[in-house]
């Protein structure tokens, strides 16, 4: 169903190499968007001229020379945090300029629905503090499609925050009467088109979680049609226990599973991907499994000292005690202080950090194994983000793929489109197809390159060239987000309702 009619004229993208997002070899050719859709994918020349004649009759039709550009799918970011931004700062320049055409909210157990709060506690603080005013997801989906955000918006509901909504106490597992009231709320969630749950177990609020509470509100989501995302319990030394945990969660639900950020995190796990991914692909053998990855060795979340290790580099984000401290390491911090890091942590919350508590080579593993998707994890209420909230589909591209030679063009592409659309049931999006959804991008293969760095973590990335969502050019490398605004909330293909 289209919701969006105007007079623009046809889009002609011609000359392109079209790499159209399901993983085969691309090919040169033309790709002409008419409306909000995609009409036509041809061999270049090829597009049907009766076609082309009859719109240049109406509304005319704008050729873009595409000659030595890639043109894609718009890139689906499946792991976000852009619940509350996309409605306070609904240009979306961060993911916008990356590519990204589709982002995936409410992941790790947090999500602004059903919270309604002055004074959110963490982990749901991520998100900042200003949004908690939608009591269901249909409340938060129309306040998505009112503020007309750049990109698309589609949701997961979190665990978490149906816990701070219904537990009475944090430390111990639901009752029967929460984990109904929690189940309805899902119930809810799914008929306003929500893709599925997510979870994180990780997080000391939802950590007291039993398999009964998860499987109780998951299985609503299941006979929906959902998936189920989790941020697994640990990704430390438990690490293998705990995707065991994910995957008995998900088989006993009845649902897909997508295991978020997957990461062997801590020196004493460096090169364990080795067990993991292995563990990863048994598993899969018996249900549906995958997993989203970042293109960086650090991670970014709350601050908390149990996570700092003094081995690994801390780098502090934002602090409310000391907000003087943002920007530097925790262990200049702590020397200044003349206590230990762990000391300087606890000074510091509430706060946020980046953890560079990965190695290289296990992300390296992740990125290229055949079930991983790539999701940007990125925190846009930070102070000074993780450069993953601005570079993370640009570093995939001129790190893994060009320079590294570790994916082809094509599977680059697939685990930022197509598989992405596929694993999350977002339907009409994520390949260059007659009839789908006009959310395209054209770059350059030879200059697209993240340009954020921690240190300056909010920079354009270079080679993105220009973006349509929608069918609407919505952003251009010469002049930045064009105004368009043309994303809305995205309900998952099986939902009854759902709309392009």
């Amino acid at each position: 169903m289209t919701t969006m009619q105007d007079n623009r004229p046809a889009t002609l993208l011609k000359g392109g190499q079209i790499v159209d997002g399901a993983g085969v070899p691309g090919w040169t050719g033309d790709v002409l968007l008419v409306g909000e859709r995609i009409a036509s994918v041809a061999l270049p020349g090829q597009t049907p001229p009766q076609m082309l004649a009859d719109l240049r009759a109406t509304n005319g039709v704008e050729e873009v020379d595409c000659t030595g550009m890639v043109i894609a799918p718009g890139f689906i970011d499946v792991h976000t945090h852009d619940d509350a931004a996309a409605i306070e700062k609904p240009d979306m320049l961060p993911k916008l300029s990356q590519g990204v055409t589709t982002v995936i909210v409410g992941n790790c157990g947090i999500s602004l629905a059903p919270v309604v709060t002055d004074a959110p506690l963490a982990p749901l603080s991520l998100l900042g503090r200003e949004q908690f005013l939608h009591s269901t997801m249909r409340a938060y989906a129309d306040a998505v499609n009112a503020a007309r955000p750049g990109v698309n918006v589609a949701a997961l509901l979190g665990h978490t925050a149906l816990r701070m909504r219904h537990v009475a106490a944090l430390d111990r597992a639901a009752d029967e009467g929460e984990r109904a009231a929690m189940a309805a709320d899902m119930q809810e969630a799914m008929d306003a088109g929500a893709l599925g749950l997510s979870s994180g177990v990780f997080y000391k609020e939802a950590y007291a979680a039993d398999l009964d509470e998860l499987v109780a509100v998951a299985s609503v989501a299941a006979r929906n049609g959902g998936v189920y995302a989790t941020h697994i319990r640990d990704e430390l030394a438990g690490i293998l226990p705990a995707l065991q945990e994910a995957a008995l969660t998900a088989r006993q639900s009845g649902l897909p599973l997508v295991i978020s950020h997957h990461k062997c995190a801590g020196p004493d796990n460096w090169g364990r991907t080795r067990e993991t991914l292995p563990l990863i692909e048994q598993l899969a053998r018996g249900q549906e499994i995958g997993m989203d990855v970042y293109p960086y060795t650090a991670g970014s979340t709350v601050l908390r000292e149990d996570l700092v290790d003094g081995i690994i580099d801390v780098l502090i984000t934002g602090s409310e005690t000391h907000p003087e401290m943002g920007g530097r390491y925790l262990a200049d911090i702590a020397a200044e202080w003349r206590v230990s890091q762990q000391e300087a942590a606890v000074r510091l919350k509430p706060g946020n950090a980046c953890y560079f508590q990965m190695r290289e080579d296990d992300v390296q593993r992740v990125i290229t194994h055949p079930l991983s998707m790539i999701g940007s994890d990125g925190l846009p209420h930070d102070e000074r983000p993780h450069p993953r909230l601005w570079g993370a589909f640009p570093r995939v591209l001129a790190s893994y793929w060009r320079e590294k030679g570790l994916l082809r063009l094509e599977e680059a592409i697939h685990k930022m489109t197509g598989m992405s659309a596929a694993r999350f049931r977002i339907g009409e999006r994520g390949l260059l197809k007659a009839s789908y959804m006009a959310d395209v991008v054209v770059f350059d293969p030879l200059r697209v390159k993240d340009g954020a760095t921690f240190e300056q973590p909010r920079q354009f990335s270079e080679g993105i060239e220009r973006v349509w969502v929608n069918g609407a050019l919505s952003y251009t490398a010469s002049d930045r987000a064009t105004g368009a605004r043309a994303g809305r909330f995205v309900m998952r293909a099986s939902s009854p309702t759902a709309s392009g």
